[in-house]
Parts: structure tokens; C-alpha cells; sequence
């Protein structure tokens, strides 16, 4: 995986080159933090572009910003969307799934009321899980709690999501 952070879009780094990855990100938008909205979706934009043009997915970091993000994405056909460590409600999942994105949940995700329903509910097909990097939080745990969520087994959870890979990386 290869991108500019949103939290990084200000620091003038150089693009990277996405040849040789398999998948574009993280990118998107951040409205929590101070940087330039505006050099934010330039960035992202940039991100898409290629991502489009080259036909690879993208992994999206989304905070405060799933409109703008929703809008923005309408413009492109990428192929394969997953919304990073995804905290939302119902009708925002509704809208990924309709238009053919993935959710992948972790700490944060499991933390919100109304997530935890998005998981409950999520269509199979749609959906990852993660530990977002954080050498604290073991990822056999994420599995429980959303195959609980679920009603399924974590051996049913794993196929699944395995599958979904499979799926994700086959749309290039």
C-alpha cells in the first residue's frame, strides 16, 4: 500500500509512485484536524485519479467528512473501496454498500453504539476487519466480537472476509 495521509497532505511529500503496490492509501479526508481542507481533497483527488487510471482499490481514512467523501468519490470508478476503520450509522453503511464499497471495522468501530449495529447488520460480502496498525490490539479479539455481533463463528468470519480479499483485489 502507497499514499499521503490526509493528516500528512501539507507536508509537501513527494507522490508516491504506486506501480509497484497493490493498493492505494491511506487517503481521504479528516475533518478533526487542522489541516488545509482544501490541500486535503487535492490530495485525495490525486490519489483517486491514479487510482482510477491505473485500476487499483483505494483505503480510505474518513473522519468527519462522509458526505465531501461520498461526493468526491461519485467522480471517479475505482475499483474497490474500503472505508478504514469505519464508525458510522446505518444509512451512511447503506450508501457504501449501494454503491458497491467495502466497511472494515476495528477498536474504533467496536467502541460506537451505532457502528456496532452496522456490523450486526452488514451485508457479508462488504465487510473487513483490522487492528489499524495498533501493536495493543489483537486482531483474534476484533474477529470475537464482530462474529458475536455477527452470530456467526469466527472460522465462518474469516472465510468470509478472506473471500472478500480475494474478491477486492480481483476488481483491478
Amino acid at each position: 500500500m502507497a499514499g499521503i495521509h490526509p493528516w500528512d497532505a501539507e507536508k509537501n511529500l513527494p507522490f508516491p509512485d504506486f506501480t509497484d503496490c497493490d493498493i492505494i492509501g491511506e487517503t481521504g479526508l479528516d475533518y478533526a484536524v487542522s489541516v488545509d481542507r482544501d490541500v486535503q481533497e487535492s490530495c485525495f483527488c490525486a490519489h483517486l485519479k491514479a487510482a482510477q487510471e491505473i485500476g487499483k482499490p483505494v483505503i480510505l481514512h474518513v473522519v468527519r467528512a462522509f458526505e465531501p467523501v461520498m461526493k468526491i468519490l461519485s467522480r471517479y470508478r475505482i475499483p474497490g473501496v474500503v472505508f478504514h476503520g469505519f464508525v458510522g450509522s446505518k444509512e451512511q453503511a447503506k450508501r457504501c454498500y449501494d454503491a458497491g464499497y467495502y466497511l472494515s471495522f476495528g477498536e474504533r468501530s467496536l467502541a460506537s453504539k451505532k457502528t456496532r449495529e452496522v456490523i450486526s447488520s452488514a451485508p457479508a460480502h462488504c465487510i473487513f476487519c483490522e487492528t489499524d496498525d495498533n501493536p495493543d490490539c489483537d486482531i483474534a479479539e476484533i474477529y470475537r466480537e464482530v462474529a458475536v455481533l455477527r452470530r456467526t463463528t469466527i472460522d465462518e468470519l474469516q472465510k468470509q472476509i478472506a473471500n472478500n480479499y480475494h474478491t477486492l483485489m480481483r476488481q483491478k
